[in-house]
Parts: structure tokens; C-alpha cells; sequence
């Protein structure tokens, strides 16, 4: 049993164990809506210090310094593939402002914050100060998701995180290699000459690299479904290679790399995007459970209020200097420049550069190296615990938040959508309708629906469209292709569950059926555009019907015996639309969208004349919305 204890998991088993631990914690983190970094850091801290299930140097050996080094790599070139220049819109100046002014600016006060806070070492405190201009895009994005950001602080926020991602890593690079210069006691000239030999190295095999890949790839020299490999083995490579060639200049190559394939304007972007997507959260995971669990316990007792001193530094006078020098003169409003300002959660990509760097520092001589991964740890959980419970409220007291309810986001104009429009509006539920085809888009605008012309797959929208603002996705143009790519491509953003499209003409037959990962949701009992068209013109009309415990859903069947239900607002105001009528589930406090004939609104004003009551109204909980 001492033998099994002293040699460890092995390799494969821990492995494996990283794996669970990593995708487990990102699994659970999603069911109980808790930051995914928070519940990673525990696992990593009960799976290595606390139980000493999983310790990464004694079950990877030499293993380990290169695994994370490849999987730091793999997510610096993804932040320099996300990094599209053509898609900043309106933020383009406060990011460049926040990219050319405040990470030198948040690297020096991040150094002097370790230096004087930490008790770090300037060696340390420059290669770390560095890593600190990153803000942890992967942290970023669901927060202000969950906060309902206006556009422009929630893109500035966004893009300063995804652009000062690659540029903080290549902070760290430069530091360490002055680090290592000014250790190998050469002439102050030679050893600046060899950092800048280093840079240009590095940026130039980055550059042609990414150059050749894309050209490949536009020039159909690469197969489709050899692109991924082609690029991933490349990726490797080029950054075995370059690092082997000069020290440490590796990781400044694949983030170059990255940079000139993302903004190469690739017919299969989209592909390689999703895929790198899924290689960094695997990678991410597996990096930030492997430092989690090799911190040691005499590491964590270190930590005194130095950390906590470092920590309140950084939050409370580094960040809100930064950004508010760097936001001079920029036209923001203030409350804008003060919430970006106080807002700045760092992510896992911090943790591994430090960890990576931590590790590098020690081997070189630089001792309190080894203190970089805990002050990282540290940083990255109280920053996200902070900003996690104080950036909605903060975002609502400036008058930042959409305090809007979930919408509909409606794909084409018709006569069909601009009646559910009207109803879902006069039910408090936000709707905006798009169309590429301005004629289509007279109705709803004549009715005082907001619209926007242009396509939604355009980069235009992606500047005036606050998708955000809408939860729920139908795609009901008079073209099956162009609402089958619709649904397909925005899935992904809002959720294969929340994107719906109406069904196609002659989707019903196995000739004419599409794989179940094309297109949206059918909803209708397979009725088409044309279907519902076709009712209105009718004299069908629309109703809300509010089911409540005394009125269900079974009195509501026998009321309406021919209503052709469309949609149901939840109690807490999800939307969901009705794919089979028969099999509804409605709750109580639940409302039903319907379609009623003209035979039942005539019944209804008959009703109501007897009544004694106004013909828009009907007594109890049926109660449509005049």
C-alpha cells in the first residue's frame, strides 16, 4: 500500500481524474448558476492540498511543466483568434484607449501594488504585473449576461478582456526575458539586443504562419474536415519550435498566429472558432484544476494580510486609476467610465500564465516566484465572488442595466408576426423584428413595433441589435434556407432550446428532412408560415389567456375547443412555444397565446353584451389583454 502511495495515480488515471474534476466543476458551476471559476478552484483545492488525491508533480513528473505550457499556448492563440478588429463598433476608441494606455499603465500600478501590498520581489512583481493586465474574458461575458449591460460598457468591458488577454501574456514574456537578460550578467546592450531579437522572432514565424494557414485555407489546398487538425498540429508546432529555437518566445508566436488567422476573414471562421471554443474550456479546466490541486498547504498558510493588502490594492486603487486616466477625454459618460472602472474580475487565463510563470521564475533563481500562483488564486476569488454579487446592482444604480423583461427576437416580417408582436407587447414582453427586406417590415412599423432593417447575421446588427435583450429566437421568414441558417447560427449564442423556427414546407417528409443539428425548433403542429398566414386572413385572432389554479388548463381546452395555441409565457416570464397541442403543460400563473376563429370572438362579444360588460373585456381569469 506505501508502494501504490509513494508512486502515485500515474499519468492516465490523473489524467482522468483532471478530466472529472475540471468538466465536473464547469457542469455544476452551470446547474447552481455559480461562477465556473469558484467551483473550479474548490475542486482543484479538495481533489490536491485538502484530501492529496491528486498531486500534479508527483503524478506527472517532468510531465507537467510542458503539458501546461501547450495548454497555456492553445488558449493564448485562442485569445488572439477571438481578437476581430472589424467587430468593435462603438467601443473601438474606449478599447483602444484601455488597450494603448491602460495595460502599460495597469502593468506598472499592478507592480508597484505587489511590490508594496504582496511584499513580492520586483523581479516577480513585473512578470506578474504584467499577467494582471488580463481581466478574464471567459469570466467577463457571463456576468454581464447575467447583469443585462447596456451595449456600449458591456462591449468595452468585453473586448478590453479579450484584447489585453494575448497583450498580458506578452507583458509577462517581455518581463521574464528581461529577467533572464539581466540574470545572465551580459552587457546591458547585448542582453536588450536579445530580447528584442526574442520579439521580432517570435511576431515574424507567428506572423508568416498564421499568413500560410489562412492562405492555405482560402486557396482549398486544406479539405474541410482536415482544417481543425491542420490548424491545431500547427499550432503545436509552431510553438515547440519557436520556444525551443529562443526561450519563452513560443507563446508571443501561437498569440500572433492567432491574431492573423482571426482577422483573416475565413469562409470557415465560424468552424475553427467553436471548435478552439471547446479545446480552451477542456484546456482551461484542465490547467486551472492541475494549479489548484499543486499548490501545497505551506503555500496557503503563507498568505497573511499582505495578500489581503495586494488584493484591496488592486481592486480599489490599480483598476479605478487605470481606467479613469486612461478615459480622459474619451466623450463616456461618467457613470460608464465608473462602472468600468470598479469592474474587473480576473479569470482562469490569469491563473494559468501565472502559474506557468511562477514555475519558470523558481527554476531561474527568483525564489518568491513561487508565491505568484496562491496571490493568483487569491485575486481571481475575491474578484469574482465581489463583482459575481455587486455588478447588477452596480449596473442598475447607474442607470447601465436593461431592466427590460426576456424578449422575443422575431426574424421576418409578416402579417403572422406582427399580430404575435402586437400581443406580446400588450404582455409586457419586449419583441423587436428584423427583416433584410425593408418592405416586409412597413406592417410592423405601421403598428409601432421596433424593427431593424438589415440582416441578422450582419455585422450591422451586431453593432444596433442588443441581443442580450432577448432570450427567445423565432425565425419565421417566407424563406425556409435563410430561417434554417438563422436558427443554426445563432443556437450556439442563445441556446439550441431557446431558438425556434416555424416549419417548412414539406419538412414532414423524409426526402425533404434536414439533420436535427440544422435549424430551429418547429413549433405549430408542423403548421407552416403559410398556415398561420392564412387564419389571420380568416378573421382568426390573437388572445392571452392567464391559467390560474381554479382555471387550468383542462377548463381552458373545454372553453376554447378550437383555439390553436401558439406560444406560453412561464410564470417567470420564459417563453416557449407550443409544439404539440395536445401535450401542452401549462402551469399556474402561466399565460397561453392563442389563436381564437372569428366564430369564437363573436361568442365572446355576445357573452360580454349580456354581461353588461365592454366587448374588449371578459369576466375571470380567461381575461384576454384588449
Amino acid at each position: 500500500m506505501a508502494v501504490a502511495e509513494s508512486a502515485g495515480l500515474g499519468p492516465v488515471l490523473a489524467f482522468g481524474l483532471v478530466g472529472v474534476f475540471g468538466v465536473g466543476a464547469q457542469w455544476l458551476a452551470w446547474r447552481l448558476r455559480l461562477p465556473a471559476i469558484v467551483i473550479m478552484l474548490a475542486a482543484g483545492l479538495i481533489a490536491g492540498p485538502a484530501t492529496g488525491l491528486l498531486n500534479p508533480s508527483r503524478d506527472f513528473g517532468d510531465l507537467l511543466s510542458p503539458l501546461i505550457a501547450l495548454a497555456v499556448a492553445v488558449i493564448l492563440f485562442e485569445g488572439g483568434f477571438s481578437l476581430d478588429l472589424h467587430r468593435l463598433g462603438d467601443a473601438k476608441s474606449g478599447v483602444a484607449r484601455l488597450v494603448f494606455i491602460g495595460a502599460p499603465l495597469g502593468w506598472f500600478l499592478s507592480t508597484l501594488a505587489l511590490v508594496w501590498g504582496a511584499g513580492l520581489s520586483w523581479e516577480s512583481a513585473a512578470v506578474f504585473g504584467g499577467i494582471m493586465v488580463v481581466t478574464g474574458p471567459t469570466v467577463i461575458a457571463p456576468l454581464l449576461r447575467t447583469a443585462k449591460l447596456a451595449r456600449r460598457p458591456a462591449r468595452l468591458l468585453q473586448w478590453e478582456a479579450i484584447v489585453n488577454d494575448p497583450i498580458g501574456a506578452l507583458a509577462a514574456v517581455l518581463a521574464f526575458e528581461v529577467v533572464i537578460t539581466l540574470r545572465s550578467n551580459l552587457p546591458m546592450s547585448e542582453a536588450l539586443g536579445h530580447l528584442a531579437l526574442g520579439i521580432v522572432f517570435a511576431a515574424v514565424i507567428g506572423g508568416a504562419v498564421g499568413w500560410a494557414i489562412a492562405r492555405a485555407f482560402c486557396r482549398g489546398l486544406v479539405p474541410e474536415f482536415m482544417k481543425v487538425p491542420v490548424l491545431f498540429a500547427t499550432l503545436l508546432i509552431t510553438f515547440a519550435v519557436t520556444d525551443s529555437v529562443l526561450h519563452e518566445s513560443g507563446l508571443l508566436a501561437v498569440t500572433v498566429m492567432g491574431l492573423v488567422i482571426g482577422n483573416a476573414d475565413l469562409p470557415s471562421h465560424e468552424e475553427l472558432r467553436r471548435f478552439k471554443e471547446h479545446a480552451t474550456v477542456l484546456l482551461v479546466s484542465g490547467v486551472f484544476i492541475l494549479l489548484a490541486a499543486n499548490i501545497e498547504i505551506d503555500q496557503l498558510a503563507a498568505l497573511d494580510w499582505h495578500a489581503l493588502l495586494f488584493v484591496v490594492l488592486v481592486v480599489l486603487v490599480a483598476r479605478p486609476l487605470t481606467v479613469l486616466i486612461s478615459l480622459i477625454g474619451s466623450g463616456l459618460p461618467r457613470n460608464e467610465r465608473v462602472f468600468i472602472a470598479f469592474t474587473g474580475p480576473r479569470g482562469v487565463v490569469l491563473v494559468a500564465v501565472a502559474g506557468l510563470f511562477g514555475q519558470r521564475l523558481v527554476e531561474v533563481g527568483v525564489l518568491d516566484g513561487g508565491r505568484i500562483g496562491p496571490l493568483a488564486f487569491v485575486l481571481v476569488l475575491v474578484t469574482v465572488i465581489v463583482h459575481g454579487f455587486t455588478l447588477a446592482p452596480m449596473a442598475r444604480r447607474l442607470g447601465l442595466a436593461n431592466t427590460d423583461k426576456p424578449g422575443l427576437l422575431v426574424v421576418g416580417g409578416s402579417r403572422f408576426t406582427t399580430a404575435l408582436a402586437e400581443t406580446l407587447i400588450k404582455a409586457e414582453v419586449p419583441v423587436l423584428i428584423t427583416d433584410p427586406n425593408h418592405a416586409h417590415l412597413i406592417r410592423p412599423r405601421a403598428n409601432g413595433i421596433k424593427t431593424f432593417y438589415g440582416d441578422i447575421l450582419g455585422e450591422a446588427a451586431e453593432d444596433k441589435v442588443e441581443l442580450m435583450s432577448y432570450s427567445t429566437l423565432l425565425a419565421a421568414t417566407d424563406n425556409d434556407a435563410y430561417n434554417t441558417l438563422v436558427a443554426t447560427d445563432l443556437a450556439p449564442e442563445l441556446g439550441r432550446d431557446k431558438v425556434w423556427q416555424v416549419p417548412r414546407l414539406k419538412d414532414d417528409r423524409e426526402r425533404h428532412a434536414l439533420p436535427t443539428q440544422l435549424g430551429g425548433r418547429r413549433f405549430g403542429a408542423g403548421r407552416t408560415l403559410e398556415g398561420w398566414e392564412k387564419l389571420l386572413a380568416e378573421g382568426w385572432t390573437f388572445r392571452v389567456t392567464k391559467i390560474t389554479e381554479e382555471y387550468g388548463l383542462p377548463e381552458w381546452r373545454q372553453k376554447r375547443p378550437n383555439a390553436q395555441p401558439v406560444m406560453v409565457i412561464a410564470r417567470n416570464g420564459d417563453l416557449r412555444f407550443v409544439v404539440d397541442p395536445q401535450a401542452m403543460k401549462v402551469e399556474a400563473g402561466a399565460r397561453i397565446i392563442s389563436l381564437l376563429p372569428p366564430e369564437a370572438k363573436e361568442e365572446e362579444v355576445v357573452a360580454n353584451s349580456i354581461a353588461g360588460e365592454a366587448p374588449s373585456g371578459q369576466p375571470g381569469p380567461a381575461a384576454p389583454i384588449p
